[in-house]
């Protein structure tokens, strides 16, 4: 015969409720639903939109393709494809520029390499605010500086990339397996090669991977810089748009389309068979 405590603790287990979660997760939840809500209604109140803009919007489109049919092939001989080149040339010194730039800051930002929290945060303070302002934003700084051309293009592509690049580099840094490191310091290695023997072997396919990732994205970044000046196919697409020419910005925007696509392919391949 089962005793009263016995009986009581299973009604109470019988009678339990059970909730996938607590109170306080239901809470977080719904104040996060909440304020999503509102910050949508809130967006949709000051963006100024204008519902009657969308009613000719298939027209206006199926008008705007119709006007970019047929091509204008002879314009690329004439002004893409040496502005082509030159968004290439842009996008790879801008990349090699900010891989000079960013491996060292990526090095000091590695509290494993150098245990120096001052030096620590100061490199992670340089990397996140060369990822706080956009490409575009550099190149108007830099086009202020030394005036519109690739030059302007390619700092702007560097300084943009150098929070990327450092910031991941660093990352793998801090990932760095212990054993090879400690085993070189107790045999007193030099600090130079505890690096070249114990963190740059673990790092190095990371640190490709994210070259050759960068330079793709650069790719794409530095085809449209050319639409404040700072040089490569962006200022051909620019000149074709003042000008009305839809079929020649049909021109541009397949070449574009189809160099990142190539771009995509190559730097898929490499890191297949290479790295």
């Amino acid at each position: 015969m089962s005793t009263p405590d016995a009986t009581t603790a299973g009604m109470n287990a019988i009678n339990r409720e059970w909730r996938r979660f607590t109170f306080e997760q239901r809470f977080i939840r719904f104040a996060f639903y909440f304020i999503a809500v509102a910050a949508l209604v809130m967006s949709l109140r000051h963006i100024e939109f204008i519902p009657e803009f969308l009613y000719d919007a298939p027209a206006q489109v199926q008008d705007f393709f119709a006007r970019m049919w047929p091509m204008d092939t002879a314009y690329y001989g004439k002004s893409v494809h040496d502005a082509l080149i030159e968004t290439l040339n842009i996008a790879t010194l801008g990349t090699l520029l900010s891989i000079l730039l960013a491996v060292p800051v990526g090095m000091l930002a590695a509290n494993n390499l150098v245990p120096f929290a001052p030096l620590n945060y100061f490199a992670k303070l340089i990397l996140v605010s060369s990822r706080s302002v956009n490409s575009l934003v550099w190149a108007l700084l830099f086009i202020a500086v030394f005036g519109p051309g690739a030059l302007a293009g390619t700092l702007a592509i560097a300084f943009r990339s150098i929070g990327f690049v450092g910031k991941l580099f660093g990352e793998a840094l801090e990932e760095c397996q212990r054993g090879p490191i400690e085993a070189l310091t107790a045999v007193g290695a030099p600090k130079a090669s505890v690096f070249t023997k114990g963190y740059w072997p673990q790092v190095k396919p990371a640190f490709w991977s994210i070259a050759l990732f960068r330079w793709d994205i650069n790719v794409r970044e530095s085809a449209v810089l050319g639409l404040v000046g700072a040089g490569g196919i962006g200022m051909a697409m620019d000149t074709a748009q003042n000008l009305f020419r839809w079929d020649q910005v049909a021109v541009v925007l397949l070449t574009i389309f189809v160099v990142v696509i190539l771009a995509e392919l190559i730097v898929t391949y490499i890191r297949k068979k290479v790295l």
